[in-house]
């Protein structure tokens, strides 16, 4: 006997003004069709009805109560991500188009981010005065207003230095540059915010009363961060999983294909610069001959441990430069794991997807391999700025030109 799945939580329009916050629980809109209908005004009165940052109280005076962060996790151009099983949260500010400053923009919401940051440094009381609790809400679906609840955050992270926390990076448009923010937070351990404390807060009050989560009320008086962690139960994915869900990711895609069309050994050195993008303490690597390759593309080291002593990690490299309709099998995974050494590890990167045989036999039989897929790539190339069809064409040509 099958059980049917538990229904996810999910608060009426109606039930909005009264509700606790619940993680991934779902937040209905209203269905008149106007401004009205948005259910974030309605969840915490006096934050507004648009924009990614809603807030009580005025950033420019430093007195924000409270903070909103809403992503439609849909922008291309500026990929929020939450990592769910590290807690990490990555956000970019509201200065998204040129023709003015970083901080000048109509929200203040980059304001907003300086300071909350700043602050996070600081004292327990400039935490206390300066930083508001910030909560995250998702769209949730592609059409209407609902939303879902993604957890409660705090500014910087235990494993992040001060620059990868808050980092105001540059973008062009239309041979236009500007600056915006690229701000990391992390999601905090608390299950269920109260109704209790966020009209508390909402009316002045302190933070740290009234029913206040533990978990900011240990980061406000320490910086101690309590991240919720969620490793994935998801072992096995889909092809449609390994393969970016929208057309922008598909032609990113297809314009790394292309650019390595007929040299597809040359995509080796494209594979070395997407791991180091993923994970960036790669040492140095050695892209193989094509001819003597002995099945690794490249060979690398991995380096853990302190700056004054480190240790390093050896592993080998694949690349399948592979169209969408062609998965990576076993006769390609099998070759690398015979070459994997003691204590060593593998790295396999495709431009497609990995066969379900191939992830069950990687898994069960604990094969130390990490399996970077289409849509990894995508992904990871987008969190580094490489957001369009035409900046990854760029990225290409700059860092792996045509002889």
């Amino acid at each position: 006997m099958t059980l049917a799945a538990a229904p996810e939580p999910h608060v009426a329009f109606v039930d909005l003004e009264t509700a606790d916050l619940v993680v991934d629980a779902l937040y209905a809109g209203g269905s008149s069709g106007g401004t009205g209908d948005d259910p974030i005004s309605r969840l915490f009165k006096g934050v507004g009805n648009q924009g990614g940052f809603r807030y009580k109280g005025w950033p420019t005076r430093k007195n924000v109560r409270l903070a909103v962060l809403y992503t439609t996790g849909t922008d291309a151009d500026w990929p929020d991500h939450l990592d769910v099983e590290t807690g990490t949260f990555t956000y970019y500010g509201d200065n998204k188009h040129p023709g003015q400053d970083l901080h000048g923009t109509s929200r203040g919401g980059n304001i907003l981010l300086r300071d909350a940051f700043a602050a996070s440094h600081g004292t327990e009381a400039d935490r206390f005065t300066t930083v508001p609790p910030f909560l995250l809400f998702q769209k949730a679906a592609s059409s209407g207003r609902a939303i879902r609840f993604r957890g409660l955050l705090a500014p910087g992270g235990p494993a992040l230095s001060s620059d990868d926390e808050l980092a105001a990076i540059w973008r062009t448009t239309s041979g236009q540059r500007f600056q915006n923010y690229r701000a990391r937070f992390t999601v905090l351990d608390h299950a269920r915010i109260s109704r209790t404390w966020i009209q508390h807060v909402l009316d002045g009050g302190s933070p740290l009363e009234s029913e206040c989560p533990p978990a900011w009320a240990h980061w406000v008086k320490g910086r101690a961060y309590m991240p919720l962690l969620a490793p994935t139960t998801t072992v096995i994915r889909s092809k449609a999983d390994q393969l970016p869900g929208d057309r922008e990711g598909e032609a990113i895609l297809e314009a790394i294909r292309e650019h390595f069309r007929g040299r597809e050994s040359d995509f080796e050195s494209c594979a070395v610069a997407i791991w180091r993008l993923i994970a960036p303490r790669t040492g140095a690597c050695d892209v193989t001959r094509p001819s003597r390759d002995g099945g690794r593309d490249a060979v690398g080291h991995y380096i853990l441990g302190p700056v004054a002593s480190t240790i390093t990690i050896d592993f080998a490299l694949e690349a399948k430069c592979y169209a969408p309709t062609n998965s990576v099998g076993v006769r390609e995974v099998s070759r690398l794991i015979s070459r994997i050494r003691h204590r060593n590890f593998g790295v396999l990167v495709t431009t497609s997807y990995f066969h379900r045989q191939v992830q069950e036999e990687v898994h069960e039989d604990g094969h130390p391999i990490a399996l970077v897929c289409g849509k990894d790539i995508v992904d990871v190339l987008r969190q580094h700025g490489h957001a369009t069809m035409s900046a990854v064409r760029r990225w290409l040509e700059q860092s792996f030109p045509r002889p």
